[in-house]
C-alpha cells in the first residue's frame, strides 16, 4: 500500500485538521466528539446536518456551508458516525426552528441517527437518501443504498432552509427530490482502505464491477471490460428503468468520480450519457461533473439522473458557498 500516511489511527483527525485550515474563512473543527459545522452559525432556519464514514470526500464536510449544510459529522473510513456527534452538532447548530438530517441508507448511519435523534430536546426530522439503483438491498443496507445523489438532495434542500422555511417543508422537498433522483455505478478497480492495507476486492485489468457499491460492495454482476459506451448504455438504461421519464422531461445529470478516474474520463462518461438521454428524449439542462462522492482511490464513476420540475430547479440554482459546491446566480 502507498499512501501519504504518518499513522494509519491519525489518518482522520489530521485530514480533519488540514481541511478545516484551508477552509478556515468556512468551516469549523471540533474534536472530542468530531464534527464540522459553518464558522459562522446560520440563525432563524431549519439546521441540516449530515454525515457519514469517511473516505468519500468531499461527501460531506465539502458540503458545509450556505446554501447547503450546517454541519457533517465524519465517521472512521467506511465507518457511521456516532451518535454522540451527531447529537453535539445538532445542539451546536439549531437555532430555533429544529433539525433536519439527510442520511444515507446503510444501516449503521441509520441507526445511529435514530439513537441521536431520540436523545434531540427539540423538533427533528430525517430525509434518507436512496437513489442506487443497482440492488434493493445488500449487507449494509435495508433497501437501496444512498449514494451520489445525496449531494442533490443537500443542494436543493439546503437552498430552502436557507428561506426560513419550515422543518415540514425541508423534510417535503428532500423526499421529492430522492424520489426523483436515480444513480448506478461502475468501478474498474477496487479502494484500498488505509487500515486494511490491501484492495478491498480483487479484480483482473479486463474486468469491471457493475453497480458498485461506495464501500467497494458488489454490484450487479462482475463482467468483461468494454468500451465507455456500452457501458454507460447500461448504466442509463438501469436508471431510465427506474425513474421511467416521460418523454421532454427536464433533467440534471451529474457524472461522479469514485477517486480514481481523470476528468477526462468523467467528461467523455458524460458526453456519452447526454446522447443517450436526449436520444431517450429527455432535456438536460443542468450537470454536474467531478469527484463529489468518492470511494478513497477507487477507479469509477456513476451517473445520477435527477428529474427537475420548477421547485427542484429554482432550488438547484441558488447561491451555494462551501469548500467543494459554489456558485452564484
Amino acid at each position: 500500500m502507498k499512501k501519504f500516511i504518518n499513522n494509519v489511527d491519525d489518518v482522520l483527525v489530521e485530514s480533519l485538521s488540514g481541511f478545516a485550515s484551508a477552509h478556515r474563512d468556512l468551516i469549523a473543527l471540533h474534536l472530542d466528539p468530531h464534527y464540522l459545522s459553518r464558522a459562522q452559525k446560520a440563525h432563524n432556519k431549519v439546521a441540516l446536518i449530515s454525515g457519514g464514514g469517511s473516505g468519500h470526500e468531499p461527501l460531506h464536510g465539502g458540503f458545509v456551508g450556505h446554501g447547503m449544510l450546517d454541519a457533517a459529522c465524519p465517521g472512521h473510513v467506511f465507518t457511521s458516525p456516532t451518535p454522540d456527534q451527531m447529537l453535539e452538532a445538532a445542539q451546536s447548530v439549531e437555532s430555533g426552528k429544529g433539525v433536519l438530517f439527510i442520511v444515507k441508507n446503510y444501516a449503521g448511519d441509520v441507526m445511529n441517527f435514530e439513537m441521536a435523534a431520540e436523545m434531540l430536546p427539540f423538533e427533528h426530522a430525517t430525509v434518507l437518501t436512496s437513489d442506487d439503483v443497482a440492488v434493493e438491498n445488500s449487507t449494509y443496507t435495508t433497501g437501496r443504498r444512498g449514494v451520489a445523489g445525496t449531494v442533490i438532495v443537500e443542494k436543493v434542500v439546503g437552498s430552502l432552509a436557507e428561506t426560513g422555511a419550515d422543518l415540514v417543508s425541508c423534510k417535503a422537498l428532500g423526499d421529492k427530490v430522492n424520489s426523483r433522483t436515480a444513480s448506478m455505478g461502475v468501478a474498474l478497480t477496487s479502494c484500498t482502505v488505509p487500515a486494511a492495507g490491501r484492495p478491498t476486492f480483487d479484480i483482473s485489468d479486463h474486468e469491471l464491477e457493475m453497480g458498485v457499491g461506495i464501500h467497494g460492495e458488489p454490484g450487479r454482476r462482475r463482467e468483461a471490460m468494454r468500451e465507455a459506451d456500452a457501458i454507460v448504455a447500461d448504466l442509463v438504461a438501469a436508471i431510465l428503468h427506474d425513474l421511467k421519464p416521460t418523454t421532454h422531461s427536464e433533467a440534471l445529470l451529474m457524472i461522479n468520480g469514485f477517486g480514481g478516474t481523470p476528468l477526462m474520463e468523467l467528461y467523455l462518461l458524460y458526453n456519452s450519457a447526454e446522447i443517450l438521454l436526449k436520444a431517450h428524449g429527455l432535456n438536460i439542462t443542468r450537470s454536474l461533473v467531478g469527484n463529489y462522492t468518492t470511494s478513497l482511490d477507487m477507479a469509477g464513476a456513476s451517473i445520477t439522473l435527477c428529474l427537475l420540475d420548477d421547485e427542484i430547479r429554482q432550488h438547484w440554482d441558488s447561491p451555494v458557498h462551501t469548500p467543494a459546491l459554489r456558485w452564484k446566480m
